[in-house]
């Protein structure tokens, strides 16, 4: 049985992971901080139903904290790490940057310490779309240059691909970044647009429209980008000979890394997607037309080639079947 160590465990994409993991024969333990950036009770659910299953192992701890992930790497000697845990959000970066700090930089740091010190087969690293910032190339290739974050969140990510970078350069750690495109689905986060505009439109109040309405999002189902990761475990990258990388590869010309895009290659409407919400609850909602927010940006779309390439799979899930998994899921968790 292998064993996999998967951080935010109790996080939105952190459980559907574990769940499939665990369905996998996996041993899975789990680490999430339990932080009250949103509704713990949320994540004190997702993490009681995989506790249900004698192969998950909780563990409530923050991964910056001092030798923790060190010790706890000399324990289990996972096979594979799966980071997820961070401070998410694009608009919380501004109001609180220190946080992203601490759980991005300083919880990847002691990661990738205590990997150096018991190596596992491969680690997989979340970073974001975000990271692609200021590019207007679209849809976003791994390949592209990333060089101009528009947020706190998505600077401290991009440091993260840097870091594990530099790590697997020098002590030849497989590692993968993959970059997420606005996910959504069931037990989704409540600062997410999806959660938010389902509950404001079963409430009958208003939504708020960023950038008038005008703004794109590669919308992925989060059943989706687990299939994606799962496939990547075991597609470890490896230092290529004589540095030649094949032509849109983003794997390291000096070391076991590479970045990959997890999206569904469908750059959506926000209009559409809404009205998406609107079919799933059978109400139409108000919009509240406002200004695009410091951090956004304007469009997201994902070219998800090389995950083919790698793993033989592209996310395909609409976003018409994908929202009323979520409001029905909703309805149920609310008793609405």
């Amino acid at each position: 049985m292998r064993t996999a160590l998967v951080t935010g465990s109790a996080g939105f994409i952190g459980y559907f992971l574990c769940t499939r993991l665990l369905d996998d024969g996996f041993r899975v333990i789990g680490l999430d901080a339990m932080t009250d950036y949103y509704d713990v009770k949320l994540k004190q659910r997702r993490q009681q139903m995989l506790l249900q299953n004698e192969h998950f192992t909780a563990l409530n701890d923050r991964i910056e904290t001092p030798d923790l992930l060190m010790e706890l790497f000399s324990r289990e000697t996972p096979d594979v790490v799966v980071h997820l845990a961070a401070q998410a959000g694009v608009r919380y970066s501004i109001e609180n940057p220190r946080s992203y700090l601490e759980s991005n930089i300083n919880g990847t740091f002691e990661l990738l310490e205590a990997a150096r010190a018991h190596p596992p087969e491969h680690m997989l690293l979340a970073s974001t779309s975000s990271a692609y910032g200021a590019n207007t190339h679209m849809p976003y290739t791994e390949t592209d240059k990333a060089d101009h974050q528009m947020s706190f969140y998505a600077a401290t990510k991009k440091a993260n691909e840097n870091m594990a970078h530099s790590y697997a350069h020098l002590f030849e750690l497989p590692i993968t970044m993959f970059r997420f495109f606005t996910v959504y689905g069931p037990w989704g986060r409540p600062d997410m647009a999806l959660f938010k505009f389902t509950k404001a439109i079963l409430e009958g109040k208003p939504i708020d429209v960023y950038n008038f309405g005008d703004m794109k999002r590669d919308f992925t189902y989060v059943e989706d980008l687990v299939e994606g990761i799962r496939l990547l475990i075991d597609a470890a990258p490896v230092r290529p000979v004589d540095g030649v990388v094949p032509e849109g590869d983003s794997l390291s010309p000096v070391a076991p890394w590479r970045v990959v895009n997890i999206g569904n290659s469908n750059a959506v409407q926000l209009t559409d997607f809404i009205a998406a919400i609107e079919k799933a609850t059978g109400r139409t909602a108000e919009r509240n037309l406002m200004p695009m927010q410091p951090g956004d940006v304007p469009a997201t779309w994902a070219n998800a080639d090389l995950l083919q390439e790698l793993t033989g799979y592209r996310p395909k899930t609409d976003v018409e079947t994908g929202v009323k998994h979520f409001v029905d899921w909703y309805r149920t968790y609310y008793g609405i």
